[in-house]
């Protein structure tokens, strides 16, 4: 029988948006993960607790917040929550990425990031999330579902995470071009 969660990549998604700002401005921004509060729409910030702010090897805690809407039938973390992050990649005016941990600060193949890009008037900012295999916390939500429901769950939780990367680029385009 076939299992969707052994797939890799399990999720693999970007968008994109025009700002109007240069690409150091841009990457200021969406690499200062506490102001992530700003533009996530599931984070509310947090702070670093390891290493020098948005540099690689550094670790972001992040507070988060789900609502009992989000992909409301399945077994999901609601309420808050707090994840930790290492940062993989930090090229000022390019490119920042963050590779989610387990508790025990082992790595995972959850790995978020923003790439920032001269386009003439101003910069592309792209936002990116790829999970090659699944992280623990997915085999838990997954644990009890048939192969139907783990199938529905990836559907449904792709759809969240399109919206989740528009939404977030739609705001960050604000907080920066309306300062």
């Amino acid at each position: 029988m076939t299992n969707i969660i052994e797939t890799s990549p399990l999720f693999e998604l970007d968008a994109r948006i025009h700002v109007k700002a240069t690409p150091e401005e841009v990457y200021a921004v969406v690499s200062d993960l506490p102001r992530s509060a700003e533009w996530s729409p599931e984070c509310m910030g947090g702070e670093w607790i390891s290493g020098e702010p948005s540099q690689v090897g550094s670790i972001f805690r992040g507070e988060n917040l789900r609502s009992e809407q989000v992909v409301a039938w399945a077994p999901l973390v609601r309420g808050t929550w707090y994840t930790d992050a290492r940062v993989t990649a930090a090229e000022p005016g390019r490119t920042f990425r963050w590779m989610m941990l387990t508790h025990a600060q082992e790595d995972q193949e959850s790995i978020w990031g923003f790439d920032v890009e001269a386009d003439g008037e101003g910069t592309t900012l792209t936002h990116h999330f790829r999970m090659g295999k699944a992280t623990a916390g997915i085999h838990k939500i997954v644990a009890d579902l048939d192969e139907d429901g783990r199938k529905r769950f990836v559907e449904d939780w792709t759809a969240k995470l399109e919206k989740d990367l528009d939404a977030t680029l739609l705001r960050i385009r604000d907080v920066i071009e309306k300062g």
